[in-house]
């Protein structure tokens, strides 16, 4: 079965103390296209994903802002429309945003790699942008699954 087409990344990095953009970037992609394939993603040929990695400070403000949290977490994620799981999104898929002390600071935590908890939350937010969510235990449980096969996939120990 051949690999998806990924959709076009458009990276930003404005704060925060992230690694090397090209290893971002492969992260991101490995990443992303495991969520497409275990979760079967689909978008507009050309779909477009924009992804800005920040420090906790901006996502705090964007988190009050659209979400009335006065705190920074560790990824937002803003889909350009609203779909619902299974449904073909169109060309803009929207934005991820992440913050790299949480993240940071979670990895350590966690006793994980900052680059292994920097995919995790690449496949949570990007499966966040196709309509699914963590709001109750069902929507939970189906989500984690997804995100523990995805993880498998890139040799990733899974994070629950």
């Amino acid at each position: 079965m051949a690999e998806p087409k990924l959709p076009e990344i458009e990276l930003s990095i404005d704060a925060g103390n992230w690694p090397d953009e090209a290893l971002l970037l492969q992260k991101m992609h490995g990443a992303i296209g495991a969520a497409i394939s275990v979760a079967d993603l689909r978008y507009a040929e050309g779909a477009e994903l924009s992804i800005l990695l920040t420090d906790d400070a901006a996502v705090q403000k964007l988190n009050l802002q659209w979400r009335n949290i006065d705190k920074p977490t560790n990824v937002l994620s803003f889909p350009a429309e609203d779909i619902t799981i299974g449904e073909k999104a169109g060309m803009l898929l929207g934005d991820i945003v992440m913050g790299q002390e949480t993240l940071a600071r979670e990895a350590k935590d966690e006793g994980i790699s900052f680059g292994d908890h920097f995919s995790h939350l690449v496949v949570h937010g990007f499966l966040h942008l196709f309509g699914y969510d963590h709001q109750n235990d069902v929507e939970a449980d189906v989500m984690e699954q997804i995100e523990r096969e995805a993880l498998a996939k890139l040799g990733i120990a899974d994070p629950y």
